[in-house]
């Protein structure tokens, strides 16, 4: 055992088993649920270390259940749909979600996905615990890097680790354009696809936390066809 806990959330039987028999055989515990709000009363009392959920569940879908989960924790999500919609994926990332996957798919792909963001929010918390004060001041916005702390004008950001990431990312390239594929590739550590869409729907969601206009944001600026700076 590895001691990793995963929550599979999904109504259709067949699915939560044939992923927790490839999840147990790599030793990680597997908790399965097939109602939204069942999962959701575990998650309150229980540590989990990542999440995967199907978009379509019976009481409280998937995105709901995204939602509530990252007004309160922050281990990785990976969101499962049957739908193929772009729009569907940006839905789920803008609620929180760290990756999505289409029914059908390989259950060896997802289980490299689980592997993936689960050394990701390992290397980021022991990031934060060998960091030194790093700490930034912008114009009202304060981001610390040891404590993951970030406050705009006196008030905290409840932002994710990887939204987190990207913040700080920029930070420390101030007033320097840095493209999608550096954030990307620094970030999730993966190579970045051109036809990627994940920097620019995070990136919207930093904005909208901090009530950014889109048109006119005072902090992140996007430089069209290369990528984002961060001004001082």
């Amino acid at each position: 055992m590895n001691g990793k806990k995963i929550l599979i959330v999904d109504d259709e039987k067949e699915i939560t088993d044939l992923l927790e028999v490839y999840l147990k055989n790599e030793g990680y515990e597997v908790c399965k649920f097939y109602r939204g709000l069942d999962a959701w009363q575990f998650v309150e009392r229980e540590k989990i270390d990542l999440a995967i959920l199907d978009v379509m569940l019976p009481d409280l879908d998937g995105f709901t259940l995204c939602r509530k989960i990252r007004e309160n924790f922050y281990f990785p999500v990976i969101m499962l749909t049957a739908k193929i919609e772009e729009t569907d994926k940006i839905n789920g990332i803008m609620l929180g979600a760290d990756d999505y996957m289409t029914k059908p798919f390989l259950p060896l792909e997802l289980l490299a996905r689980v592997k993936g963001q689960l050394r990701r929010a390992e290397q980021y918390n022991q990031a934060l615990n060998k960091a030194a004060a790093e700490t930034y001041e912008i114009r009202g916005l304060e981001v610390n890097a040891k404590t993951h702390c970030c406050r705009l004008y006196g008030e905290r950001l409840e932002l994710t680790p990887t939204e987190f990431s990207i913040l700080l990312y920029l930070c420390r390239h101030l007033n320097q354009v840095v493209t999608s594929e550096e954030i990307f590739e620094e970030v999730w550590k993966e190579k970045f696809l051109d036809s990627n869409n994940t920097v620019f729907t995070h990136v919207s969601r930093i904005r909208d936390k901090m009530h950014e206009n889109a048109r006119k944001p005072k902090f992140i600026k996007t430089v069209w066809g290369v990528g984002y700076k961060m001004e001082g």
